[in-house]
């Protein structure tokens, strides 16, 4: 298969590719943490519902952005960072560092390899228009499938905590979808609306400030 990049033709060999994602399911399977193998294939999910043709790089990094969380000795851990953001970024590039290192086991095309592991590099920050769809996929993916197992580990404090950074995330039209979502745990479901509701106060706030109201 021939596919366009950056003004140069890439050839995507798929048995290479089916390597790739086997790979990849195999050490999320393996992830002590419960719903990682969830909301891999719950971001591709959203990441097709977003844009029916996200492209077959885009798909890989879906499923494989965070990699890392699932191998122990190369696991990013949160306590050994003051700041939340730079915790985000090395998780990221240490997703993207293994997924390289996968790819290049399955003999993929390396400008493959090089936008696969861009998209993963940076999809906690987005940037670029896929970079972004990575980021609002898994965003999205996050208040579907991971939040509910979030919120029993963690103290309401800090589980307010992330779902207003997860918000921030996300355009406007996008937190339509988190609206919809309903969780079992109706304190869960209270405090989701809340932040979506603190998050639209301070906004307008701010537009007023700015005279744009």
């Amino acid at each position: 298969m021939l596919k366009m990049l950056g003004g140069l033709w890439l050839y995507i060999n798929m048995n290479d590719i089916n390597c790739v994602k086997m790979k990849i399911e195999k050490i999320i399977k393996k992830s002590m943490i419960p719903e990682d193998p969830i909301h891999s294939k719950n971001t591709l999910e959203w990441l097709i519902r977003i844009n029916p043709n996200p492209g077959i790089a885009l798909q890989v990094a879906a499923l494989g952005h965070d990699i890392e969380r699932a191998i122990v000795n190369r696991k990013v851990r949160r306590s050994d960072y003051r700041n939340y953001n730079d915790f985000k970024n090395a998780h990221a590039s240490i997703s993207a560092n293994i997924l390289k290192e996968i790819m290049k086991d399955c003999n993929a095309d390396k400008n493959f390899v090089e936008e696969v592991y861009n998209l993963v590099r940076y999809h906690e920050k987005g940037g670029s228009e896929k970079n972004n769809l990575l980021k609002e996929a898994d965003s999205i993916s996050f208040f579907d499938v991971n939040l509910p197992f979030y919120y029993k580990r963690n103290s309401v404090k800090e589980t307010k905590r992330r779902i207003l950074w997860g918000l921030e995330r996300l355009s406007d039209e996008l937190k339509e979808i988190i609206t919809t979502f309903e969780y079992e745990d109706k304190g869960l479901g209270k405090l989701v609306k809340s932040c979506i509701k603190y998050g639209k106060g301070v906004k307008e706030g701010l537009r007023k400030r700015h005279g744009e109201m």
